[in-house]
């Protein structure tokens, strides 16, 4: 993987980390081979340990003193801490949404629901990047900075945990299910519905989650 050549050399390299943890790449559980992957990026050490400090500091890896840096695996208690923020704040963005919302922010929406039934119905594995996209996109229709900069931070980590898990189409399906809700909410202006969905959401996602963690 080749960082694009407009950003820092720092910036490269949080940036390739964070996909190849992100994406499961480098799994959960598993130590990241600083030599093997500054070979692999024609990169020196020192960039390296500077965006794994970064991703440590968001809690998408775990730097142990003296022992190196691995990717957190899922844990149950984590992902029941992980959903009551992210509910606080969701279900918050999204009445914000629906009573900011303009119809540039209802297109998006659309925009990307399409895209990710798109992606659904040719059986790949739904790619993270559409899911982030459109709570970006829901995000960006609240118009609320703050909020959108935590919600961040806790969605790469839901991200981060649910790579280990198998695949689940009827989960995904009931996600894309679950955003048409939203953005029909939010087209209305409707902010308690678009909370009660937003709500309901990520209260099936916690679920899925969850029994795919098997018991704790």
């Amino acid at each position: 993987m080749t960082p694009p050549l407009h950003l820092s050399l720092a910036g490269q390299t949080v940036d390739v980390l964070r996909e190849l943890v992100l994406t499961g790449e480098i799994p959960p559980g598993e130590r990241v081979n600083e030599v093997e992957l500054a070979q692999r990026l024609g990169i020196s050490r020192g960039p390296l340990r500077e965006a794994i400090r970064h991703l440590s500091s968001e809690g998408l890896l775990v730097l142990v003193p003296n022992k190196g840096a691995h990717v957190p695996k899922a844990d149950a208690d984590e992902v029941r801490a992980l959903f009551e923020l992210r509910t606080a704040l969701e279900c918050a963005a999204a009445e914000l949404a629906a009573s900011r919302r303009t119809d540039r922010d209802v297109d998006r929406l659309r925009e990307v629901c399409a895209e990710s039934r798109r992606t659904h119905q040719t059986g790949a594995r739904f790619p993270y990047r559409l899911d982030l996209a459109f709570h970006q996109a829901l995000l960006d229709a609240a118009r609320s900075p703050r909020i959108a900069e935590q919600v961040r931070l806790v969605q790469q980590r839901v991200v981060l945990l649910r790579a280990g898990l198998k695949d689940d189409p009827p989960h995904q399906q009931a996600s894309l299910d679950d955003h048409d809700a939203l953005v029909a909410a939010v087209a209305t202006g409707d902010t308690h519905l678009a909370n009660r969905v937003m709500r309901r959401h990520l209260s099936r996602v916690r679920a899925q989650m969850l029994t795919g963690l098997g018991p704790s």
